[in-house]
């Protein structure tokens, strides 16, 4: 029979300021990390006022982080990184602030490489099959639809 881990409001605070020292993280994921370690909901709500008072725990600066990070390793446009981020409950005001750190001239420079680099890869002779392949990846990736139809349209005619 296991027994399951019981912590103190102490040794819970403790374990995660290490949490969220170690990556930036977002409330809901700070929320389900105390609820997964079983912790009542007035010690949750009191080690996460805890967090925030010794800014442990910041949605701007994790916005922020998330953005520039996906962008710059995963490639993923503006509508992805919106997407992403309302999913992990951020707020309007810091998604909006966290969108516009992205520079224009690199949001689009990244866009057209990435956009060359997959055309070039794709094997596929049938040229509307290769267009639909990479619509279909530049979509998933979150790239604004009439950017990814122009590129197509530009490559593939």
């Amino acid at each position: 029979m296991q027994t399951k881990k019981t912590y103190t409001v102490q040794e819970a605070t403790r374990k995660l300021e290490h949490y969220c020292a170690y990556q930036e993280r977002c409330h809901k994921e700070v929320r389900q990390k105390l609820i997964s370690m079983h912790m009542i909901p007035e010690a949750i709500d009191v080690i996460i006022v805890h967090l925030l008072e010794h800014n442990f725990l910041n949605e701007e600066r994790f916005a922020k982080t998330f953005v520039r990070g996906k962008f710059r390793i995963k490639a993923w446009g503006r509508r992805r990184l919106s997407f992403e981020l309302k999913k992990k409950d951020i707020g309007k005001v810091n998604l909006n602030q966290a969108l516009a750190e992205i520079d224009n001239v690199e949001y689009i420079e990244l866009f057209n490489t990435l956009a060359e680099k997959k055309a070039n890869s794709i094997t596929e002779t049938n040229i509307y099959k290769k267009k639909k392949k990479l619509i279909d990846y530049l979509l998933y990736r979150g790239w604004e639809t009439h950017l990814v139809y122009e590129k197509a349209k530009e490559l593939f005619g």
